[in-house]
Order: C-alpha cells, then structure tokens, then sequence
C-alpha cells in the first residue's frame, strides 16, 4: 500500500496517480514485475503512455523494456487495432510474463514482437522512420544512445518518451551525482537543445520526458 501523502504537493501527485485505476490484470502484472524486480510504470505514466498512443493512431510502437508487462499493455490498449508492439529486454523470464500479461488482456501473439537481447544490439537493426512512437525504461546510463536510435527509428510526427525522468526525486537535487542520475539530466539536456524535437516533462509516476520529432 501506498503512503498516505503528508503534504498537498504529495497529496495532489497522489490524485493524478489514482486517478487512472488499473484493472485486474495490470494489477497481477504489477504483482508479477515487484517480485522478480522488474518496477513497472505507476498507473499515471502507464495512462499517459496509452493517451500519447492513442492521440497518434500510433501503429508501430517499440519499448526498450519489456518488465512484465505493464507499460507495454497500456500502450497496446491506446494504439490502433492493426498496431504492432515490438518490446526488447535482455530477461528472457521478463517476456515470458509479459506475453502472459498481453494474452490474460486478450492481445494475441501477431500484435506483439519481443527480442530478447540488449537495447543497443537490438535497435539499429529497426528500420529507420518505420515507427510512431519509442518507450524507454531500461538501463538509464544509456539513455542517451536511446535517443539517437529514437529519433532516426521516428516518423515525423512520432514520439519518444523516457520512464524514470524523476530519478526517485534525485534529478532536481544538484548534489546528486550518481551515475544514472547525471545520465537523466544529460538527457534532458540533449532532448532541450535538438532542434529537431520538441519536448514535454510530464510529473506522472517517477516522471516521463516526453518529445516530439518536428523535423529530421
């Protein structure tokens, strides 16, 4: 169970996490996921996941991250009917979950590809402007090597967003220097100043940095 939040900023955050309740399957996923280690997103991130998808049409959607499943339910839930989800993770034990979680929601195996492997083998062998929109929440010290690979595998108009975009409340303080935490705020250096983006910092679960492909 969550804490109760003993402040109104917490206490408002709270409201816009419950405010988008997840349903039983999710909720078995998130059970899943906290049990072998892999966090999903929290209710309000996933919600906003589903809403970018489904603002888009998006039809073709690749996640770095797989976890078990959660993010990836929320965004086949929001994308088109003819849409194909193709997730990455390097835990083959990850994906076997999750394909429970999509088959338990009703998605059958033609919506959805997974490749196991790491992120960055996997990805440049994506084709190049084939895809509405890229999800990631994987390993954060790579976030920056993630976006290179988003922009070239986005169309004009797609999307990609980061999970973890708070880093547990450590990104706004200064004296925080660990390595994923420095590796957050370098990426959101990189996604302010590429002219070819225009971005979005959305306060829902651990915070997502959202951003659009405006020009190539």
């Amino acid at each position: 169970m969550a804490p109760t939040p003993t402040n109104p900023v917490e206490a408002t955050l709270a409201y816009a996490e419950d405010f988008h309740p997840e349903d039983e399957v999710l909720r078995a996923a998130r059970r899943r996921g906290l049990e072998v280690g892999a966090d999903p997103v929290l209710p309000g991130a996933g919600a906003a996941l589903c809403f970018l998808a489904t603002a888009i049409s998006a039809r073709a959607v690749v996640e770095v991250g797989t976890g078990c499943g959660v993010s990836g339910l929320w965004l086949l839930r929001g994308m088109r009917p003819d849409g194909t989800l193709t997730s990455v993770d390097v835990e083959p034990e990850h994906q076997r979950m999750a394909r429970q979680t999509f088959a338990e929601a009703g998605f059958s195996g033609s919506k959805i590809r997974l490749i196991g492997g790491r992120a960055l083998d996997v990805l440049p062998r994506l084709a190049d402007g084939g895809y509405d929109m890229v999800f990631c929440d994987a390993a954060e010290q790579e976030y920056g090597d993630y976006l290179a690979e988003a922009v070239r595998l986005l169309r004009l108009g797609g999307i990609v967003v980061f999970d973890n975009a708070m880093g547990h409340n450590r990104v706004a303080d200064p004296a925080q220097r660990d390595p994923g935490t420095v590796a957050i705020r370098e990426l959101g250096k990189l996604v302010r100043s590429d002219e070819r983006l225009r971005a979005l910092l959305l306060p829902l679960g651990d915070g997502l940095l959202a951003a659009i492909k405006i020009a190539t």
